[in-house]
């Protein structure tokens, strides 16, 4: 069926960016919303908008009830989840399906298979994807633990089973390590996700965090090549490129036919993301974990393709075989994006709510900037800091980074500290001019060359980066 209206079970600026793809294909929008968000934009955009609860996530975006309730109440088609909260919950797909409304995301079992992380290694394993080595099930107790890691080898890498966003992660160096992490691993992951399953994995030293957008429509798959997401902050993206620099030819084309491999073997409906590790030093690559849902970044593989992701979802939830084959699907340039959160880099990475007093957003060929912001507008202190997402995309990846730049110090926005001034001391770094980066390198070098990179910290007039309060 062809999908008619639409109910947003989200915020922020994927919200915005869900609404505006639903009104290109002419669906009627409805927006849930908490206490805190009556004034985001989102409600604004949105054809019809419901409250459904005070400002915490349990009591609001996270209450499987109240949202199907509002669904029912809204007299949608279907419900957009979009990513974060229940975008990966199998129980909510399920539920919205039993209301009779169309889930536009992968089927129950599919989320609750790829989003245990031990069950996704056995499906990359039966798909012939490599992965990581490490335990081929959940860990029982200490003693099991103890036993693999003298077959693994250290240093090991303790993970929540049912864990993401890079939560629920220890690493030991040592036995005794482990057996001092191991229980706080667990505590930590029962209290994020519900579940304080464990697996281990090997630590691969230097490595890159390379992902493959993937698509599916039940009977037909593709990828949309890969991207580039080595530049983290306490295992949190800040920085997405695509394509993967530096990645060779041959790499890349094992690298994403194995992810449309593992999309196959689950007859996969829907976005999705293949996450691995990508070794420089020996070109292997191993298998991390699927994200069934639309990323973060998804908007740089939109940049460097031409096809808008978002709409597709809602093509083929409506019944629709997927628009394009693979051979249809080529890179075109590249496109970096930088995650733009309400954090001071000066202290801290301190999270920063509050009111934008002004916002001067660069427009030109090849800038997008997505975000949920207007000018009086108060970020609330409940949720993530995203506010918004600056890419860019040009030839090169040289006169990317040019573009970026400037586009940076053409964005405004005040009242509350950013970190633009991070993202623009990393367009302007010499050694991410290279490539040479892995998923250590940021902490690495916020610790020795930020904020020495940035200038010193001088008042508002005197530094053109700096982010009046």
């Amino acid at each position: 069926m062809t999908i008619r209206s639409v109910l947003i079970a989200n915020r922020g600026e994927i919200a915005v960016r869900v609404i505006k793809a639903a009104k290109a294909l002419g669906i009627r929008t409805v927006q849930v919303y908490s206490a805190a968000d009556a004034d985001m934009q989102a409600v604004r955009l949105a054809d019809e908008a419901v409250n459904i609860g005070p400002p915490a996530p349990k009591k609001s975006y996270l209450d499987i009830a109240a949202v199907i309730a509002a669904a029912k109440a809204a007299g949608v088609d279907a419900v957009h989840p979009g990513y974060g909260f229940l975008s990966e919950n199998g129980d909510f797909a399920d539920a919205v399906r039993d209301a009779g409304m169309i889930f536009i995301g992968p089927s129950g079992d599919a989320i609750r298979t790829l989003g245990d992380k031990v069950a996704a290694r056995q499906v990359a394993k039966r798909a012939d994807v490599p992965t990581v080595p490490g335990s081929d099930g959940r860990v029982a107790g200490l003693d099991d633990a103890r036993l693999l890691a003298g077959e693994i080898g250290f240093p090991l890498m303790i993970k929540a089973a049912a864990g993401g966003g890079g939560r629920g992660i220890r690493i030991a160096d040592s036995i005794a390590e482990l057996e001092q992490q191991l229980p706080l691993a667990s505590a930590e992951a029962l209290a994020a996700f519900g579940d304080g399953g464990l697996y281990l994995e090997k630590v691969i030293g230097r490595a890159r965090h390379v992902e493959v957008q993937i698509f599916g429509d039940g009977q037909n798959f593709v990828h949309f090549f890969e991207r580039e997401c080595s530049l983290q902050r306490r295992r949190q993206k800040v920085w997405e490129e695509a394509p993967a620099f530096l990645l060779p030819a041959d790499i890349r084309e094992r690298l994403c036919m194995s992810a449309v491999a593992l999309a196959r073997e689950v007859g996969y409906c829907g976005a999705g993301t293949v996450e691995y590790l990508y070794d420089d030093e020996t070109g292997d690559f191993y298998f991390i974990e699927v994200n069934a849902r639309i990323q973060v970044e998804h908007p740089v593989t939109e940049m460097i393709t031409g096809f808008d992701l978002v709409q597709e979802m809602f093509k083929v939830a409506g019944g629709a075989v997927l628009s394009v084959a693979q051979r249809d699907i080529a890179v075109s340039g590249h496109a970096i994006e930088c995650r733009i959160n309400a954090e001071d880099p000066f202290k801290a990475f301190q999270p920063s709510p509050g009111m934008i007093t002004s916002l001067s957003i660069p427009e030109g060929e090849g800038i997008r900037f997505d975000t949920m912001l207007y000018e009086g507008y108060t970020i609330p202190p409940f949720y993530d800091s995203l506010l918004g997402k600056l890419i860019v995309h040009a030839e090169t990846r040289e006169a990317c980074l040019e573009k970026l730049a400037a586009a940076l110090a053409a964005l405004t926005i005040e009242g509350v500290p950013t970190t633009v001034p991070l993202h623009l001391a990393l367009a302007r770094a010499a050694i991410v001019a290279t490539g040479a980066f892995h998923t250590r390198f940021l902490e690495q070098w916020l610790e020795h060359d930020f904020p020495a990179s940035a200038g010193p910290r001088r008042s508002p007039d005197a530094c053109a980066i700096y982010v009046r309060r």
